[in-house]
């Protein structure tokens, strides 16, 4: 009977290596790789939908507030020149 504190002398094997999945194409693509137009709407979409409220949240900063109350007096300046110049005109 062996030593049971011997080491056993045996060969390593390597573990076997799976295969790649098979390649599932992407379902917003077609074979050619031109995405559908339902893709290209939505992230069309997103990027605005993205932009829009990028923008209502600047509006809600107080420079944001601070730029829109400039416009508005610039405006209201503009319309006043405007009349000005109407009534000088006649």
């Amino acid at each position: 009977m062996p030593d049971p504190n011997e080491p056993i002398d045996a060969e390593i094997v390597p573990d076997p290596v799976a295969p790649p999945p098979p390649a599932v194409p992407d379902p917003d693509y077609d074979d050619h790789g031109v995405p559908s137009f339902d893709f290209v709407r939505d992230k069309i979409e997103g990027r605005y939908a993205t932009s829009i409220g990028t923008q209502e949240l600047a509006d809600e900063t107080t420079q944001g507030r601070t730029v829109a109350e400039q416009e508005a007096e610039r405006e209201r300046a503009a319309k006043a020149k405007l009349d000005e110049i109407r009534r000088s005109l006649g």
